[in-house]
């Protein structure tokens, strides 16, 4: 694509943007540590989601989380048609192990639904090869739904300083969008443990390499407590169509397992603490190690509950599934 295509349309939009800049500077909805799990076995097979399936178990888990008949209604009570909504995949592992796209239009579907113009929306990711080994097409900022990387978008010019982070930010989370929609997927990682929704911000900096020590411990916390980063989160929805409980972040044929499921919750540390466990409950099915006895506990996911970004406590976590 146009990189100069990227950058004109961007700037007309932050423009437009100044009057309607998220006013949150904290975490952007009330922390609810409910987490729910819904499961379809027949919305993928291999790897291949049916996007009708896949697109009526989103409305289905919309429905259970929050207690409503009406998914529309429910996305319309937590994005305004001002919103410029950011639906933060990932596209690390291919087809196979990445954010389904057919999860990601269905999310795309109900915002427009919802009244949020579709230019208005961005599926957006690290870089545009990751999108498109995807599967995903790319178009430029400004058109109806885009869907870029961040070398395409542009990074902040001023080096963003917080806690142990220093990085340059993404626009996709500084001027370009006023709210996100989380979709990790659930999957094992070699070097911090698990890869859910609040490492999947990684894919908003520069340099994430630099920030896989010590299990990625503050790091990963202390980076999803920007108001830029998490502070616009209104909603984490992770993509467990397929899970991988070893060999992560790349898919890995042997560990990759059809599961059917998609979780969802505003709590973004009771969420991954649930799905730390899930992995941990897969690991023992398949005769693994604990994450512990393998070295990785990811210990960033207690570390951000005590920067209080949510719930870690498993007796105090709501877990539904239906």
């Amino acid at each position: 694509m146009d990189r100069r295509r990227f950058f004109a349309s961007a700037l007309g939009g932050a423009a437009a943007l100044a009057a309607v800049r998220c006013s949150h500077t904290g975490p952007a909805t009330t922390r609810d540590p409910r987490v729910t799990l819904v499961r379809d076995p027949a919305a993928v097979s291999a790897g291949q989601a049916d996007p009708g399936r896949t697109g009526a178990l989103l409305e289905r888990l919309i429905r259970e989380h929050f207690n409503s008949a009406d998914p529309v209604a429910v996305f319309r009570s937590l994005f305004s048609p001002r919103d410029r909504v950011g639906i933060k995949i990932n596209g690390l592992s291919g087809r196979r192990l990445s954010t389904h796209v057919e999860l990601a239009r269905a999310v795309a579907d109900l915002l427009v639904q919802a009244g949020v113009p579709a230019q208005n929306i961005l599926i957006w990711d690290r870089m545009n090869a990751d999108l498109r080994s995807a599967g995903y097409t790319l178009r430029p900022w400004g058109e109806a739904v885009a869907c870029a990387g961040c070398d395409a978008l542009g990074y902040g010019g001023d080096l963003v300083v917080h806690r142990s982070i220093g990085s340059l930010f993404s626009r996709a989370v500084t001027d370009l969008c006023t709210a996100q929609i989380n979709l990790p997927v659930l999957k094992d990682h070699g070097i911090v443990g698990v890869t859910l929704g609040m490492k999947n911000f990684f894919g908003a900096i520069h340099n994430p390499n630099k920030y896989h020590p010590d299990r990625g411990d503050p790091y990963v916390a202390d980076l999803y407590s920007h108001p830029d980063i998490g502070g616009k989160v209104r909603l984490t929805i992770v993509d467990a169509l397929e899970i991988q409980p070893e060999g992560g972040p790349p898919y890995q044929p042997r560990w990759c397992r059809d599961f059917g499921g998609l979780m969802a919750s505003t709590d973004p540390v009771a969420l991954d603490r649930l799905g730390w466990k899930l992995i941990e409950e897969q690991r023992f099915a398949e005769g693994l190690p604990t994450l512990a006895e393998a070295g990785r506990e990811p210990t960033y996911i207690r570390t951000a509950a005590a920067l209080g970004l949510g719930e870690n406590d498993m007796s105090r976590i709501v877990f539904h599934e239906a």
